[in-house]
């Protein structure tokens, strides 16, 4: 079916529901009743020779029937991710393969549609790939998807819900966040009235079944003669050069600015479908294509001053303040600026126009400094702004063989340090006491309940203290006895991490659980007798001296000692190996970046967990290193080193095969 037939339906509605609307609620009609005839009986005729009928046609009356909760939806062919990368050189290397498509990556959320006899029967959302949530009563909400089609086999599409960037700033009166998170959390609402109000836009970008074709681009093309929008694509010939593949992305990207599509990248996907299925899959991502990511952008903004937040270890962290700026459709006023090296090299000054960004999309930077010319040393504290103690410049050697310097306050009676030492040995990774934040500790500090850690343990003490509290209760209280009775049952390495021993977290833990066979006792006795650390596996010079500096101090050994009695330790390493099949086992692995799949904790424990050790630095023993986003300079080093790099992806590749 000629596809202008379906864009033709699709406009005549638009304009239909315009007239209707100046006429029945504006007063104020723009066309006489002859023109809007006319164009009616157009419509009419077109859905009756196609069968392309849309839930907003002014011919139907479509009823919007609310749910009471999003059912369960099983998908039978997994909608799994793509691999993704910020280098045009690798949509280059995959098209070197077969005839491919670049086409625009939306930003919204995917969208699996089935017709069966041309008539919708079920939308899901994609959710976690395997199964997704029930919105088929939200689609005759949307603007643009149609119940019913010519096409009477079963027919199963996928594509993108998405608000058009010209309908979101208009919704953005309302001050409704970023257009992604309100088309997401529009499409899954339960009541299709409040989700037709959000203008929720589907794009088709793929065919998971029905017609008789190998190419995805045909298919694509076919769903416009069904009144379906397709997501803006090209057919590359196998081989494309660079250079072409650039000037399309160019195309594409001035495409999705013509046509108010929100877009976040461009995808890269083999045309033929048998040739995909060849490919295979792992458990997170097909193999058939890669999604490149735009770099992050920058906005110019104006520098105010610095907020200096206190850590636990003494080190004072500059944060920057800056007029508010819109990034991504979020309002941004601060950034860390991470040392007194990276504030000097910027030279920054109240007043100085800056640029700003948000990194991989989250995370807000501080790019440059438009007005160089001098830095302000009076941005720079001399006394500490929670206890007024002079403050100190410390300067140590980088990875990258430069001078860091950082701001400290040593006064060990600092409010902030004493609060966030005992928050940190109550936190997930350490002790778990769920359900003791910050707030809560900071009271029980001030009212003199914790003045050790060994409190947490003798809380009983204060029974009708706490009770008594605004804001707590004989439930709040047991809440928290049952979380502080819990984290009694504990490990080596988490005991270790709550220590708080510089650079001691809980990789460098496990090394040393693995070591000392979880005895506390024995690690003590190698601390205290000169034992060198260097000899496990990615330990340095720096962790060994902090280890034995810690362990001179009377005081910390005391702690260290004492507070044991209050724990029974469970036997055996705290991450268990659960996988000795794979080809990670005996090696040491390093990862950097920022992953997509990982937090830097999690994938220490994946890696421990593969019967591999996790690194932290690159050495000549370091047998792999997985790179994400931002990798730094352990990328160059294992490059120097001659040590394989793997993506994300790949190391989950391995682990699945």
């Amino acid at each position: 079916m000629d596809k202008t037939i379906g864009k033709r339906i699709s406009e005549l509605v638009t304009r239909l529901n315009k007239y209707r609307n100046e006429y029945y609620n504006m007063a104020k009609p723009s066309v006489s009743d002859a023109v809007y005839d006319r164009l009616y009986d157009e419509l009419k005729t077109l859905e009756g020779k196609t069968g392309i009928i849309y839930a907003n046609s002014p011919t139907q009356t479509v009823g919007y029937t609310p749910v009471s909760k999003l059912s369960k939806v099983r998908h039978n062919i997994p909608l799994l991710s793509m691999d993704k990368t910020k280098q045009a050189e690798d949509l280059q290397t995959m098209s070197e393969k077969a005839e491919s498509l670049l086409m625009l990556k939306l930003d919204g959320l995917t969208i699996k549609l089935c017709y069966e006899n041309g008539v919708l029967t079920e939308a899901s959302t994609r959710g976690d790939g395997d199964n997704g949530e029930d919105i088929t009563h939200n689609i005759p909400a949307l603007l643009n998807v149609p119940l019913k089609i010519p096409y009477k086999q079963r027919l199963v599409i996928t594509g993108e819900g998405l608000i058009k960037t010209d309908d979101f700033e208009y919704l953005n009166n309302e001050d409704v966040g970023t257009a992604r998170n309100l088309a997401s959390g529009s499409i899954r609402l339960l009541d299709p009235r409040e989700c037709k109000k959000r203008r929720i836009s589907f794009y088709a970008f793929n065919v998971i079944e029905g017609q008789n074709s190998d190419r995805r681009g045909h298919l694509l093309n076919t769903l416009y003669g069904y009144g379906f929008d397709v997501c803006p694509f090209m057919t590359l010939p196998k081989g494309t050069t660079l250079s072409v593949i650039e000037r399309n992305i160019q195309r594409l990207r001035k495409t999705a600015e013509t046509e108010h599509l929100p877009i976040d990248g461009i995808v890269l996907r083999y045309d033929s479908f048998s040739y995909s299925k060849s490919l295979g899959r792992t458990g997170h991502h097909y193999k058939d294509g890669i999604a490149f990511k735009f770099e992050d952008d920058t906005f110019e903004t104006v520098f105010r001053s610095i907020e200096w937040e206190p850590s636990r270890n003494g080190e004072i962290t500059p944060v920057a303040l800056f007029d508010p700026v819109k990034i991504d459709n979020c309002t941004v006023s601060r950034a860390t600026l991470h040392n007194l090296s990276f504030i000097k090299d910027l030279e920054l000054f109240v007043g100085c126009r800056i640029l700003v960004s948000k990194r991989n999309m989250i995370i807000p930077h501080i790019e440059e400094n438009l007005d160089r010319g001098h830095f302000d040393s009076k941005l720079i504290p001399k006394k500490c702004p929670c206890c007024n103690s002079p403050t100190r410049i410390f300067s140590r050697k980088g990875s990258n063989g430069r001078i860091v310097e950082t701001l400290h306050c040593d006064s060990p009676d600092c409010g902030n340090q004493i609060i966030r030492k005992f928050v940190h040995f109550a936190c997930k990774k350490a002790m778990d006491i769920t359900g003791m934040s910050e707030a809560t500790i900071e009271k029980f500090i001030e009212r003199g309940y914790l003045k050790t850690f060994k409190d947490f343990y003798h809380l009983d003490r204060y029974h009708d203290e706490i009770v008594a509290m605004e804001g707590f209760g004989e439930r709040s209280y047991q809440n928290i006895q049952k979380s502080v009775a819990k984290s009694r049952e504990t490990t080596f390495v988490r005991y270790l991490v709550a220590m708080d021993i510089p650079m001691i977290g809980r990789t460098a833990s496990r090394a040393l659980d693995d070591h000392f066979k979880g005895s506390l006792k024995e690690f003590e006795k190698a601390a205290v007798t000169g034992f060198d650390f260097t000899v496990l596996p990615d330990f340095g010079e720096i962790l060994s001296h902090n280890i034995h500096e810690w362990f001179k101090s009377a005081e910390n050994r005391e702690l260290f000692g004492a507070l044991q009695k209050e724990f029974n330790f469970k036997k055996g390493t705290d991450v268990k190996m659960k996988n000795t099949n794979n080809p990670f086992v005996g090696c040491t692995i390093v990862a950097t970046g920022k992953l997509e799949n990982f937090t830097r904790d999690s994938i220490n424990s994946k890696i421990v967990s593969l019967g591999a050790t996790a690194g932290s630095s690159v050495t000549k023993k370091t047998s792999y290193l997985i790179c994400g986003d931002k990798p730094g300079s352990k990328l160059t080093k294992a490059k120097e080193l001659g040590i394989p790099v793997l993506t994300e992806n790949q190391f989950l590749d391995m682990i699945s095969a």
